[in-house]
């Protein structure tokens, strides 16, 4: 089944959002990663920080309290930058659903180092002889030695947080990997086979006769319309030198497949006055106006219309265009042009060729046939109604 380049570009630019969305996720999961090294540093530095608490020995009272809130502080400051963390860690709260425990940590750890505070605070702000300062060393020592414990207990957690989070980033990083190596070698082969196209369009390859894309085929045909009719004598009309009836349903069954989504209209033009039994005019002069009328329909031919003389004095003209609107604009373009057309008949004066059609809208569910008995029908109507107009389906209930 031959591809479209609109669609196939139109999947390489879906492809290169997804490329990017894996670029973006590729930075989530690195700053998830960073995030985690920064917790463990946290914890670290709250170990080291309360060691250093319990370790003042300045005999300056002053500075040990100074340098005691200052510590206190900085410990509550590594509890706060611990909750800022998490809001970005998307895959422990989304994935592993660890917010209530996570939390109940921090709140834990929290009034632990309060308790921690308070109590230092009262054990420097004693005299060297009060009884009280073995109690309170007991009880500072106790202290540090659960917020120690919770530490531990926490960094124990995060380790297995890292653990189930690499699982998940593995599968999720192997995932991506095949779909991209995937894609990336389906649009290499995708893109090759597009060029190849193109390339045997440049050197215009006669040979060539099965094309990949869509658009490539499309072209193929209108560079090479003009030698078709002689391949098949039997399909072309004698005097205009376009599709007769069977070269029009032949035509359409080649060029159907190239028409993507736009519609499809059907005309079926007849000139006027001009039946076998009345044209009053030579034979020599028929078939110049035939073949007139034949050439400048043709100029309005986009790549995958068609035209033909169907009958005496019709022709039926397939137009593919993005808009129902734009394709009756074309056929009354057509019309006007025709209608310019006047050929001198001796002793007779000037002629006037004229035409009147019929203009359906195909449905992609009906036949071709079905369409061009339709459009006679309107043809009929317009024709009993006036001359030198086109009538649409919705003409017929005027």
């Amino acid at each position: 089944m031959k591809q479209s380049i609109k669609q196939i570009f139109g999947n390489l630019t879906i492809y290169l959002y997804f490329i990017l969305f894996v670029s973006i996720l590729g930075l989530f999961l690195t700053l998830e990663y960073h995030i985690s090294y920064e917790k463990v540093d946290n914890l670290k530095d709250q170990k080291e920080i309360l060691r250093s608490i319990e370790g003042l020995k300045q005999s300056d009272q002053e500075l040990k309290l100074i340098q005691l809130n200052s510590k206190s502080t900085l410990l509550f400051q590594k509890i706060d930058k611990l909750h800022m963390l998490y809001k970005y860690a998307f895959i422990e709260r989304y994935f592993l659903n660890n917010v209530n425990e996570y939390m109940h940590d921090l709140d834990m750890l929290r009034a632990l180092i309060a308790r921690f505070n308070n109590a230092t605070q009262s054990y420097y702000n004693l005299t060297q002889d009060d009884p009280n300062r073995a109690t309170l060393k007991t009880k500072i020592a106790a202290i540090s030695h659960l917020i120690n414990y919770k530490i531990d207990g926490m960094l124990s957690r995060n380790a297995s947080y890292n653990e189930k989070k690499f699982k998940f980033i593995e599968i999720v990083v192997y995932i991506f990997f095949f779909l991209v190596l995937l894609a990336t070698f389906y649009y290499r082969s995708v893109l090759k086979k597009i060029y190849k196209d193109i390339d045997f369009l440049q050197q215009m390859d006669k040979s060539k006769k099965d094309y990949y894309t869509l658009e490539a085929d499309a072209i193929s045909l209108r560079m090479n319309r003009k030698s078709i009719p002689s391949n098949d004598p039997e399909r072309i009309d004698p005097i205009t030198g376009i599709n007769n009836y069977k070269g029009m349903i032949n035509a359409y069954s080649m060029k159907k497949h190239l028409k993507d989504s736009n519609f499809t209209s059907v005309t079926v033009l007849e000139i006027d006055n001009f039946s076998r039994e009345n044209h009053g005019v030579s034979q020599s002069l028929i078939e110049t106006i035939l073949k007139k009328v034949a050439y400048t329909i043709s100029l309005y031919e986009h790549p995958i219309d068609i035209i033909a003389r169907t009958d005496y004095n019709q022709f039926t003209v397939i137009l593919s265009r993005q808009s129902k609107e734009q394709a009756f604009k074309d056929m009354e373009l057509i019309r006007e042009s025709i209608a310019e057309l006047k050929f001198h008949i001796p002793n007779q004066g000037t002629l006037q060729v004229t035409l009147t059609g019929g203009f359906v809208i195909k449905p992609h569910n009906s036949s071709l046939e079905e369409a061009v008995k339709q459009a006679k029908e309107i043809l009929r109507h317009a024709q009993s109604i006036g001359h030198n107009r086109i009538f649409q389906t919705r003409d017929l209930n005027k």
